[in-house]
């Protein structure tokens, strides 16, 4: 079974509380099962390989969405919907054994004897969209979207995504450094969705803060207020003299951090 109905709004009620790394685990999970038509093997080892996951993860996920038993995993609502798959092929095959689907029936000819008092009802392209397709989300799109957090112009980065062609071996790169430019960057100052994806900028290199350059950063807040330069000045053992201002203070903080720092 190589496609299968997802309903997006069903998935994300019952997924909310994973981490990105489980939900990516639970949706290859749900690709294997459809796929093969059979229960995830008992073998985990096995199972984290060919999904590429680690095995704590995939472990998790397959006790909290799927039951062990002899077979191995099962998810009976994955179950239920293979089941309904072949109950539709069973059928198109006797409409073929009949000779295809049923012939309608023969329309009129020429004009019906009594005239239609009201003209039907056209529906509009927006009523056409819902009644005629079912939208199903790009695979991997919702991961990214929830990651990169900065929900403007969806439908646009929809498109990019599609156009970009990420399977699942290029889809763990953009989510790894989607969460990194998150992190990096606020969000009033990021790239609009589209025009990240646009742009590929998954291939940049991004430049993390280390932890020693933010504490050098927070050693310098001092500076910038009287009671940080008075209490700097007690750290290091400056007396201040009913002469010192808070700027002459602050010059010999200076000066001797600089004379501690050569020796």
């Amino acid at each position: 079974m190589h496609y299968y109905n997802f309903n997006i709004g069903d998935y994300m009620k019952h997924t909310l509380h994973l981490t990105p790394e489980e939900d990516l685990a639970y949706r290859r999970l749900l690709d294997m099962y459809y796929d093969t038509e059979a229960p995830i093997p008992s073998n985990i080892p096995l199972v984290s390989r060919r999904l590429r996951m680690d095995s704590q993860i995939v472990e998790s996920v397959l006790n909290e969405f799927f039951d062990l038993t002899d077979e191995g995993y099962k998810n009976y609502r994955a179950d239920g919907e293979i089941a309904d798959y072949h109950k539709f092929l069973e059928k198109q095959k006797a409409n073929g054994r009949l000779g295809g689907r049923p012939k309608k029936g023969k329309k009129p000819i020429g004009n019906p004897p009594i005239t239609q008092v009201e003209p039907k009802k056209s529906l509009n392209n927006n009523q056409q969209t819902t009644t005629n397709k079912q939208y199903i989300s790009p695979i991997g799109f919702d991961l990214f979207w929830d990651i990169y957090d900065k929900k403007r112009g969806k439908p646009k980065a929809e498109k990019e995504w599609l156009k970009a062609n990420i399977d699942q071996v290029l889809l763990e790169t953009v989510l790894e450094q989607a969460k990194k430019y998150a992190q990096v960057t606020e969000k009033q100052f990021r790239k609009d969705p589209e025009r990240w994806i646009k742009g590929r900028h998954w291939e940049d290199e991004i430049i993390v803060v280390s932890e020693q350059k933010e504490e050098k950063k927070q050693d310098k807040q001092w500076m910038f207020s009287d009671a940080g330069i008075e209490a700097k000045a007690r750290e290091i053992g400056i007396h201040a003299t009913g002469y010192d201002t808070y700027q002459t203070l602050k010059q010999k903080i200076l000066l001797k951090l600089a004379q501690e720092h050569i020796s």
